[in-house]
């Protein structure tokens, strides 16, 4: 099936392995978020982890159709996911994603595979925001004022 991927992490466009990866290879690239999972903090990079109210913000990807297949082999090796492999960092999953129009399509996400995931539930650092691009703000509090 040659679904359009959605990525939240690296792959975002003005983060470093978006030009390495993706640059030249895709048609379209749109804000899009994914409904019932949470990031948490990797070693330089997010993981997904499915969690029913979570939201996670990021691009749905479309790939050229001539560059798919290469795209796909590509990002599969990046995100260490081979099919079936019990040593997946991730798992490639069909997903719903939601454009910022509403509209709703099927995408590929690379999730946490299950072992990650469930380390990451007990000792990972949650980004809050589901948003990899504001992990490092400092969350607002009442006891700062503007001057």
């Amino acid at each position: 099936m040659r679904l359009p991927f959605f990525v939240y992490g690296t792959l975002r466009p003005g983060e470093h392995n978006h030009d390495a990866f993706l640059r030249g290879r895709t048609r379209s690239e749109e804000p899009a978020r994914l409904d019932g999972a949470v990031l948490y903090d990797g070693p330089g990079y997010p993981y997904a982890v499915p969690e029913p109210a979570g939201v996670v913000t990021g691009e749905v990807v479309s790939a050229r159709p001539e560059r798919y297949d290469e795209l796909l082999r590509t990002l599969d090796r990046l995100e260490d996911y081979a099919p079936g492999d019990p040593a997946n960092l991730y798992e490639r999953v069909e997903r719903e994603v939601t454009r910022t129009d509403g509209t709703v399509l099927r995408a590929w996400v690379y999730l946490a595979a299950p072992a990650v995931a469930a380390r990451l539930r007990v000792h990972g650092r949650l980004i809050e925001s589901g948003d990899w691009r504001a992990r490092y703000r400092p969350p607002s509090s009442p006891w700062t004022t503007s001057r």
